[in-house]
């Protein structure tokens, strides 16, 4: 079965896309950490980040780069934080995170509930800030 990460990338079920190219998308998650928060994903279905071969996994890492700085353009703050969990989905993906303290990337807080309008809105705004 597709994770929901590949239902998002075959336009399966709806994302806030901010940024994509061939075997990478970049979507808001929808129940962020703070405004902002981004999840970069390859297209490629592999569940663990170091199962990625070489190549893939270079490439992940500088297209979640130009992600990260069209990212901090967008929305105010000190740093991107950059994460990898995995334990969520069982597809790799990297969270990129606006940060103005350490406490903005405690992923035991209580996530935020933005309306589907306000995550149109941030992903628009980070969408113009990211070069391709």
């Amino acid at each position: 079965m597709s994770s929901i990460f590949t239902r998002i990338i075959k336009r399966e079920i709806p994302a806030h896309i901010v940024a994509e190219d061939q075997h990478h998308i970049a979507f808001l998650d929808i129940n962020p950490l703070v405004s902002g928060h981004t999840l970069v994903v390859p297209k490629q279905e592999i569940d663990y980040l170091f199962d990625l071969d070489q190549e893939g996994y270079s490439q992940l890492q500088l297209f979640s780069r130009k992600v990260a700085k069209g990212l901090k353009q967008a929305i105010p703050c000190l740093r991107i934080g950059v994460a990898v969990i995995g334990l969520e989905v069982p597809h790799c993906h990297i969270h990129l995170i606006p940060m103005n303290s350490m406490d903005d990337m405690n992923f035991s807080r209580p996530k935020l509930s933005p309306s589907p309008e306000q995550l149109a809105s941030v992903a628009e705004t980070i969408r113009v800030e990211i070069s391709l």
